[in-house]
């Protein structure tokens, strides 16, 4: 994963002395969240009702909630279509969903059509071969709806377990293939793309405005490896609590963490994004 230099103090803060409870965080100008999926909103592989009521409530504030996930894009465009979120990306950062000015949903790609079918091809040449190295290895039972990337299913319906998972990367790396796991997945991909290189490019389609992650607007929930590039990016990055699991390994960790653990984590945050924002008027006077 490429790294994102961050500016402000927190990120050197945190190197140091792990990350801060969330209620250090300074919340009340944020105006876009940014939010992982799995093990971030999900709770035990599940969307809790609770956790859609925190993105509705985001959304009836006026907060703008994109979705950030390594899933394919045919969750992606459900969710686009579906979830009070202002937009999705996914696959890693390989394309995103961007709701137009008359509500039409279309899809912009990292890369051109002709880049993408040479990586696509090249890809899966790579991973069936990596595949054939590691016992009990196979495809995401979704790949089949994946565009760009494509996923290694170490911790959904297989149990390969740490190691295992750590020898993917290490086979797929070694290709020349972009490795990197989520909550569930061994996401891997050719192509110079990531989460916060498409968050960027996101915010310049849909909102014509320039993502400037470091001035305290915009905020970063994730669980995971994969939410790294976004974690050393944001000043406001949150990890949820089962981010723990990671932390000694995590290449970038989060600014910030919940008391509670996936969409209870997110839920947490959400409340006290609002509760700030609340708050503000009031200090202001």
């Amino acid at each position: 994963m490429r790294r994102s230099p961050r500016s402000s103090a927190v990120g050197k803060g945190v190197r140091a002395t792990g990350p801060r409870p969330l209620r250090e965080a300074e919340l009340s100008r944020v105006e876009s969240v940014f939010t992982d999926v799995d093990g971030t909103l999900t709770t035990g592989h599940k969307l809790r009702s609770q956790t859609i009521r925190a993105l509705e409530s985001l959304s009836e504030a006026g907060l703008r909630v994109v979705l950030v996930s390594g899933r394919p894009a045919g969750w992606g465009e459900a969710w686009a279509r579906t979830l009070p979120v202002a937009g999705v990306i996914v696959e890693n950062g390989g394309l995103c969903f961007v709701r137009g000015a008359q509500g039409a949903l279309r899809r912009v790609y990292a890369e051109t059509p002709a880049e993408r079918a040479a990586n696509r091809k090249r890809l899966r040449s790579e991973v069936l071969r990596v595949l054939g190295k590691v016992p009990g290895a196979r495809l995401s039972s979704d790949s089949a709806y994946t565009e760009v990337d494509l996923a290694i299913d170490y911790n959904e319906e297989a149990r390969l377990g740490d190691a295992a998972a750590g020898r993917i990367e290490s086979l797929l790396r070694a290709r020349g293939v972009t490795a990197v796991r989520s909550s569930v997945h061994v996401n891997c991909w050719l192509g110079r793309f990531d989460k916060l290189s498409m968050s960027r490019r996101f915010a310049q389609v849909a909102w014509r405005e320039r993502l400037t992650p470091e001035d305290g607007r915009s905020v970063y929930a994730g669980d995971s490896f994969n939410d790294a590039p976004m974690f050393q990016a944001f000043a406001l990055s949150v990890g949820v609590a089962n981010v723990r699991g990671v932390l000694d390994r995590i290449e970038a960790p989060p600014a910030f963490i919940t008391r509670a653990a996936e969409g209870q984590g997110f839920e947490e945050l959400a409340r006290a994004i609002l509760v700030q924002r609340r708050r503000r008027p009031a200090l202001q006077e």
